[in-house]
């Protein structure tokens, strides 16, 4: 137990958190009866001296043993809470299949068998980034008066539009976490499958496969929820009781969110967090420099719990900062305090796509559109942006993509002073295409003095026949939401824009023939038209903060 207990507070120390004053003690495999019988197991860690504290949930499919579990309970247990860490069902113990997204009715067993323990002293909290903080909002609504406070990072209230970004299928990511999933059933297939579940992934999206054979040879065997998001779109009742999103307006605990410029799910936190403000509610919200499984993230997410649960559980916020949304913008490498998002004083700027590749906040003259052709056979790639797991940096340099036929770029003049991005970006196309079923991606880069192209957000969204509905010349005025951002362009910088129709593997090639992705075995190529004239004014759509632009003729 002595080298246990040894492990625990390396990992404490690993996270950036200082021990607590309290010794900590371990109940293991406590059993937790779920409503059709099945026993769930959960680690239970208690502040000596002090066994009827308030508790903190951890709910996880990824174990309770692991760093993260031993972290968790360590970390809240030592500073005078108890910790209770459960496996979901399915792994690391816990009984039953493994039913990814549905955890609402487990949730709620072991929220009442939590009250009915004898060390249950009246309220309890829940923590946890990205899973382990959609099973909080599982349960939130109807988890009754003696939850205070939750905590969760990198999440959302619902996956289904992470998974369909505006549309597409978001391939990369969802074929990691299957096999990531699918192998996670110990402590030690565990601390290797984090690596190589992305290795596996990426081989597979670009072996040319059928993308119905790509969860077999990642993972050595068909996964059933891989097959059923290919045949379940967003507007299917397969994610009816996935969505919580309806519920999050009811959730009355205080809420403490942490999120990633490069997080996948940082646009639907963000409805969350506007959902939650909508109903009157005072939510906390970080936004750091972060991508998905970012460690720097998640050693700091574990101390600002502590203090978030001291404030609503303890009565103690003084370890509270004053303004509720805290910002780390990219560019000028400095955090900023908010009293709330969108940021007061953001204006919404137009910056017209132009002839010749250019960029400003000038209306487009009249000129012919730009054209070039999407082949799927050889889909534009992605270098850089949010993903789950995977291998590219969020932010790299794109100069190899813009090089390529089937990406159009789009350029400002050089910034005579400092501009402030901070908050929702949308862009505004008008295009035509010879295919009813085609995508469109929109990128915004920084370009450096020294030509570095680097992308800071984008957006995607999959056109299908009548959505939108074309005009009498064929033109088809598309509105996509981007991630947000909050980025300073520096002086001497300039303002990139692409818009091209490929990702891949980071979503799906779309074959251009309406035929759905688990079926489809033919492709045909898109000859895409974009229009950037007086009746057609294309645009990306930037929330400017602080004093006008100024840019070099």
């Amino acid at each position: 137990m002595a080298g246990v207990g040894m492990m625990r507070r390396l990992g404490v120390t690993a996270l950036g958190l200082r021990n607590g004053p309290h010794r900590v003690t371990v109940e293991r495999d406590l059993e937790v009866p779920a409503a059709d019988g099945v026993t769930l197991l959960a680690d239970r860690y208690a502040p000596a001296g002090a066994e009827r504290a308030p508790t903190v949930l951890v709910r996880s499919p990824y174990g309770r043993r692991g760093p993260f579990g031993l972290m968790c309970g360590q970390a809240f247990a030592s500073h005078g809470f108890q910790a209770v860490v459960q496996s979901v069902r399915g792994g690391f113990g816990s009984g039953g299949v493994f039913e990814a997204l549905d955890e609402r009715e487990d949730g709620l067993a072991t929220i009442e068998w939590l009250k009915s323990q004898p060390w249950f002293g009246g309220t309890f909290a829940m923590h946890g980034p990205s899973y382990l903080g959609y099973v909080q909002w599982a349960v939130a609504a109807d988890a009754g008066p003696e939850l205070k406070a939750l905590s969760m990072q990198v999440t959302a209230s619902t996956f289904r539009d992470a998974v369909h970004v505006g549309g597409t299928f978001a391939l990369e990511s969802t074929l990691i976490w299957v096999d990531l999933t699918a192998r996670m059933k110990s402590s030690l297939s565990g601390i290797t499958t984090g690596i190589m579940s992305p290795r596996r992934a990426r081989r597979a999206t670009l072996s040319g496969r059928p993308i119905a054979e790509l969860d077999r040879l990642a993972t050595g065997g068909q996964q059933r929820f891989f097959q059923e998001l290919l045949v379940n779109g967003p507007d299917t009742s397969f994610w009816d009781k996935r969505d919580f999103s309806t519920t999050v307006s009811q959730v009355t605990a205080p809420v403490n969110m942490t999120g990633g410029w490069y997080d996948i799910f940082l646009p639907w936190q963000m409805k969350d967090y506007a959902a939650l403000r909508a109903a009157g509610q005072h939510p906390y919200l970080t936004i750091g420099p972060w991508f998905h499984a970012d460690q720097r993230m998640m050693r700091g997410s574990v101390g600002e719990s502590v203090a978030w649960f001291r404030a609503h559980l303890l009565d103690d916020p003084s370890e509270l900062r004053e303004q509720p949304v805290r910002l780390y913008i990219t560019g000028a490498g400095e955090w900023r305090e908010f009293p709330d998002w969108p940021v007061p004083g953001m204006r919404e700027e137009r910056w017209h796509l132009q002839p010749a590749g250019a960029l400003s906040p000038g209306a487009p003259p009249e000129s012919e559109p730009d054209t070039y052709v999407y082949d799927p056979e050889h889909p534009t790639p992605f270098l850089g942006g949010p993903t789950l797991l995977g291998e590219t940096r969020p932010s790299t340099d794109q100069k190899r993509l813009e090089r390529r036929r089937d990406v159009l770029t789009y350029t400002s003049t050089v910034l005579d002073e400092d501009l402030d991005v901070i908050g929702p970006v949308a862009a505004d196309l008008h295009i035509r295409s010879n295919r009813e079923h085609t995508d469109f991606i929109v990128r915004l880069c920084d370009v450096t003095p020294e030509g570095e192209s680097l992308n800071l957000c984008e957006g995607m969204r999959r056109l299908v026949p009548g959505t939108p509905e074309p005009g009498s010349d064929g033109v088809r005025h598309v509105a996509m939401e981007l991630w947000p951002v909050g980025h300073r362009f520096a002086r001497g910088h300039r303002i990139r824009v692409h818009v091209t129709s490929g990702a891949h593997p980071k979503v799906a090639a779309n074959p251009g023939t309406g035929d759905p992705l688990a079926t489809a075995t033919r492709t045909v190529k898109a000859h895409q038209e974009l229009f950037h004239d007086p009746d057609h004014p294309s645009a990306i759509l930037l929330p400017v903060h602080g004093s006008a632009l100024g840019v070099r003729p």
